[in-house]
């Protein structure tokens, strides 16, 4: 959920001064588009990993600091709920066979992980929300220690002013009251980075954002929330209505949520900066010390504290990143709109998918987004949020098809010549665009596979409760073997 802050509560004249503070940086972000050295000619990939903590009864475990004590590396940090922990994976390049050592490296790293887990008598799960998570978890000590997250808690209800009001539908419809944004802790997904030169960054995110339906219908893996079935990928809307800050007066004026799926194609990076300053009250009005100017005067990249953080705190599907790394400024499209899981190999065949397709569409002399609304594009994106495999999505020159036919007609084969272009070796591409391909054609996705077993559990005459319990037990089996979900047998 980003940087530490120090401050839970912040008075009138913090917010004023913030809000200079950030309009000051975005003046100077706008000299440095024009003017300065952004680092981009090698350019890295990243990725983040957000996990559950389970016990032996696969009840979420509010455990994360003692299994972060006995994990003891840095590449393991908290998240905002305490049976949740996030891996972060160092950027790396692309080409070659570096995505078959980072698949090595991430197995290593989280078998690693589980047997100090287990050491604290918990189990990590990578899923996009928890199935066995229920009401009562939240009434407890439910959130991590840190003051971010209460002054995030506490600046969402005072931005509100009552409670929130989950309301999702679906074939289980699901209505539900939250004194906390404990429910958002419920979302856990995987974000990928790529850095990308300022004169490219509009090309990518647009093509990113073209990219989000599909994403979500080959990789949606959380039907499930308070044990109702809802969305293929409840996370979506889950996310969206529990962090937002809008009673319903404010939503009927047409205010902007903070989970923003945006409202237009862009043709710069600072078209996104400059919205979330105009549209987004700040959430965390911490000030420092830092002189923009006179860092970007004197030859130095600022930091740009204020912009940033509050760039952190709205939630964008494919977020603009400004970051500093060695003096040298650079840019990154974070992509947030993947669950986590169900495999390593999974999250790897995902990445790869993302990266090759948003290569090819990002360089193309007519892009898609010339011939496509952004409402269409937005269309999409809640379409195969809400039904994955079996949603129907508009594509230019196809007219409208399911989202299997666009995959294997359209962006397989754009994924396989982006990879090609980024030097991505063969043997990679066959092996994680095979996966991509194979999940097409067999319909499965974690989300169907998900409610195909809990179907089949209650067949046996288990409660609600007692499947979603059995279907996490055989789920962890399949993730450690580490055979992609479209592999997985139906229980009978």
């Amino acid at each position: 959920m980003g940087d530490e802050v120090e401050a839970i509560e912040y008075t009138r004249e913090h917010r004023r001064e913030y809000r200079a503070k950030v309009r000051t940086c975005l003046d100077v972000f706008e000299r440095m588009l024009a003017q300065s050295s952004f680092d981009f000619e090698k350019p890295l990939t990243g990725m983040e990993i957000e996990f559950n903590l389970v016990d032996s009864d696969w009840q979420p475990a509010m455990s994360n600091a003692a299994v972060l004590e006995q994990i003891a590396d840095p590449a393991f940090q908290t998240e905002i709920g305490a049976y949740n922990i996030e891996f972060n994976v160092a950027p790396r390049p692309l080409p070659g066979t570096s995505a078959l050592e980072l698949e090595a490296h991430l197995r290593a790293s989280l078998n690693a992980a589980e047997t100090k887990a287990n050491s604290q008598g918990a189990h990590i799960v990578m899923i996009g929300i928890l199935p066995t998570v229920m009401p009562e978890h939240f009434e407890g000590s439910w959130m991590s220690p840190s003051t971010r997250y209460e002054a995030l808690n506490d600046s969402i209800f005072s931005s509100r002013g009552e409670d929130l009001i989950i309301d999702i539908s679906g074939p289980e419809p699901l209505t539900a009251q939250s004194p906390t944004i404990a429910p958002e802790s419920a979302c856990t997904s995987m974000q990928l980075h790529l850095q990308v030169a300022p004169h490219e960054f509009a090309a990518n995110w647009n093509a990113a954002q073209l990219l989000l339906g599909p994403q979500l219908a080959m990789g949606a893996n959380s039907p499930y929330f308070f044990g109702h079935q809802l969305w293929a990928e409840t996370r979506v809307e889950l996310f969206t209505q529990a962090t937002d800050t809008r009673p319903e007066e404010l939503k009927n004026q047409g205010v902007r949520p903070r989970v923003f799926f945006g409202e237009r194609w862009i043709t710069s990076i600072f078209d996104l900066f400059e919205e979330n300053v105009r549209y987004f009250p700040s959430l965390l009005p911490e000030i420092t010390e830092e002189d923009p100017l006179a860092e970007l005067e004197a030859g130095r990249a600022p930091r740009l504290k204020e912009l940033r953080l509050h760039n952190g705190t709205i939630y964008r599907w494919n977020r603009p990143i400004y970051d500093i790394v060695d003096g040298t400024p650079h840019l990154r499209v974070e992509n947030r709109v993947l669950p986590a899981g169900p495999t390593v190999v999974d999250i790897m065949a995902n990445s790869a998918f993302y990266y090759g397709a948003l290569r090819v569409l990002s360089e193309e002399d007519r892009p898609v987004w010339t011939k496509m609304t952004f409402a269409t594009a937005h269309e999409n994106f809640i379409e195969c949020a809400r039904f994955g495999m079996e949603g129907r999505i508009y594509w230019p020159g196809m007219g409208e098809v399911t989202p299997d036919e666009l995959v294997l007609r359209k962006l397989l084969p754009m994924a396989h010549e982006g990879l090609e272009r980024w030097g991505v070796a063969a043997e990679v591409r066959d092996r994680y665009l095979g996966i991509i391909e194979a999940r097409a054609k067999t319909g499965r996705n974690g989300a169907v596979w998900q409610t195909a077993t809990v179907r089949a559990m209650e067949a046996k005459s288990l409660s609600r409760p007692k499947a979603l319990q059995q279907m996490l037990r055989i789920y962890c089996e399949g993730m450690h073997a580490n055979e992609p979900v479209h592999t997985w047998d139906i229980p009978t």
